[in-house]
């Protein structure tokens, strides 16, 4: 498959190094480069896009503004020097969030997420692959990473920070935030708390033994505040 794709950013030096990065990319083919989005939004109804990248401050209408008109088609990359701007890129579904500067693998990294998106799209309705894609930005090791919801597991509190816990990891993702914090960010109708320290992905649960949990071989305990609760959520 090939993504057809736009560059948008309003610095030059950035917008080559796009272009370099989607050149050396086989299943990307770069059909527009803008430096401001005004220009983009010309073009945009001529021609099918499917993946863009895209610099969010920038003069006139900023990344943001811009992503909010997108069709539905279109997959966004947050391309940007500024953290603070991940929660929102999220509201508008961008399947992935690259702080400047990044590397080669950092991008293709993005670029496959893409890909897959795409992929999937194929073989399901498009509401359902929206749902399977959704997930959460957490800030690690100095990146932040998008965190599909499906791929997690269980996630350990542990003071000020969290270890969330995946199927395709070998280690838990660290992260600096509360246990409270991240469970409001959480959809409730994936997951629940089920202890003071834990919260788990309800459909990873491989069995229920009394006051533990079971989910792949880590038993997770149950603490007796939030059993009455995840007894009834579970119906029983």
């Amino acid at each position: 498959m090939i993504l057809n794709c736009w560059i948008v950013d309003d610095e030059p030096l950035a917008l080559s190094l796009l272009e370099s990065y989607v050149q050396k990319t086989s299943f990307l083919r770069l059909t527009g480069k803008y430096s401001n989005a005004l220009s983009a939004m010309k073009h945009l109804a001529e021609e099918k896009v499917d993946l863009l990248f895209l610099d969010i401050q920038m003069p006139e209408v900023n990344g943001m503004e811009f992503a909010r008109i997108i069709n539905d088609h279109t997959r966004i990359i947050f391309t940007t020097a500024f953290s603070e701007y991940a929660l929102e890129g999220y509201k508008v579904s961008a399947l992935d969030y690259l702080l400047k500067p990044f590397s080669f693998t950092d991008f293709l990294t993005a670029a496959k997420k893409a890909l897959n998106w795409f992929e999937m799209t194929e073989k399901r309705p498009v509401a359902e692959a929206l749902q399977e894609s959704a997930g959460i930005f957490v800030k690690s090791d100095y990146k932040l990473l998008h965190v599909l919801y499906d791929d997690i597991l269980y996630i350990e509190g542990l003071k000020d920070y969290v270890k969330i816990y995946t199927g395709n990891q070998s280690k838990p993702i660290l992260s600096l935030i509360s246990l409270k914090m991240l469970e409001e960010e959480l959809p409730s109708d994936r997951f629940i708390r089920i202890h003071r320290s834990y919260i788990i992905h309800k459909n990873k649960i491989s069995s229920i033994n009394k006051r533990r949990i079971l989910i792949g071989e880590k038993q997770i305990p149950m603490g007796e505040t939030y059993r009455k609760q995840f007894m009834s959520v579970i119906g029983q």
